[in-house]
């Protein structure tokens, strides 16, 4: 069982396509899976068709409410949300002096471990209290990274995060992988990105990526996932890959 984080501060990047898709299609793998919306825009709760009314994340971190009190089944057999609402930010505000506030998210999923395969957390685009509270829970990080000249200088700051998270309260942190996302072939731009990443970080670049693809950026404003709104385009072959291959790494 693992707890794996999709982070990266840069927004616009696809990390709750990533977390939607990935999650979706190792649901219809049939792995038991749970996305937990950490971002209080609520993104990956209506994408998945759910909606944030009460009990949600808020009162799990805040309040206390159990995680199987505020989880909800999705349309897919196999996954289950955990949503989000404005609310949420409120967090930022609350955890603030509070003794121990990094451990709360990881507490609160430890009751329900077991009953999952994968629990996903999708993190909102900043490095404050809901991502490193995310990112203490979490056993993986799995960074979706655009094909574009800025995401360089942004992932150069998660990895030192990634190190205060390891030697501060959570050492296992590991970097499941890169996720090389929005790939346009045709340009010299994408390419060479991409080039410089694998040189870079070498094995840790998923061999999948996820191209530009309108179906893929469609899906969200029906709630379903790419696998469920269109399974025959690219961005659901792309997505059906990257479970293949995260499944093959975690054996």
């Amino acid at each position: 069982m693992t707890v794996l984080a999709i982070a990266n501060q840069k927004g616009g990047v696809g990390k709750t396509t990533t977390a939607i898709n990935l999650a979706a299609a190792l649901a219809a793998f049939e792995r038991r899976v749970l996305v937990v919306d950490c971002d209080p825009q609520g993104n990956a709760t209506r994408g998945l068709g759910s909606e944030a009314t009460a009990p949600n994340l808020y009162h799990v971190l805040v309040d206390g409410v159990p995680v199987t009190d505020a989880a909800r089944a999705t349309s897919l057999p196999h996954l289950d949300v955990l949503p989000a609402e404005r609310d949420l930010v409120g967090v930022e505000v609350e955890f603030v002096g509070q003794p121990g506030w990094r451990q709360i998210l990881k507490q609160r999923l430890a009751p329900i471990r077991e009953r999952y395969d994968l629990i996903a957390l999708d993190c909102p685009p900043s490095l404050g209290h809901l991502t490193v509270g995310a990112l203490t829970a979490a056993d993986a990080l799995l960074v979706p990274l655009q094909c574009e000249y800025f995401a360089l200088e942004g992932i150069s700051e998660l990895v030192k995060t990634v190190g205060r998270i390891q030697s501060s309260g959570n050492p296992r942190l590991a970097i499941a992988g890169i996720l090389l996302t929005m790939y346009d072939e045709r340009t010299n731009l994408a390419r060479d990105v991409a080039a410089e990443i694998r040189a870079h970080f070498g094995g840790k670049v998923f061999e999948t990526v996820v191209p530009r693809n309108v179906r893929l950026a469609e899906a969200p404003s029906y709630g379903l996932p790419i696998l469920q709104y269109d399974i025959k385009s690219r961005g659901a072959e792309a997505y059906l890959a990257l479970a293949r291959e995260y499944l093959a790494r975690a054996a």
